[in-house]
């Protein structure tokens, strides 16, 4: 059902509706916009990673480090 589903005039028709709906005059700030976005996105997770790889793993706790309790009834 679908073995073409992107064809190159569908993606002239997505153009020309992104064209009317935002108007040519916004569509420079527009895309500007989203690169400075996807830009600061990308610099925020390189340094989530190296935050990440710099950082030791935390232990997980065991239940031999704590001391029993028993009960004296």
């Amino acid at each position: 059902m679908l073995r073409n589903g992107l064809e190159p005039w569908h993606l002239l028709v997505v153009a020309l509706v992104v064209v009317l709906v935002f108007g040519s005059k916004r569509l420079p700030d527009t895309a500007r916009a989203l690169g400075k976005s996807l830009r600061i996105l990308k610099s925020e997770t390189r340094a989530m990673k190296r935050e990440g790889a710099q950082e030791p793993a935390p232990r997980p706790a065991s239940t031999g480090d704590a001391p029993a309790v028993r009960d004296s009834a």
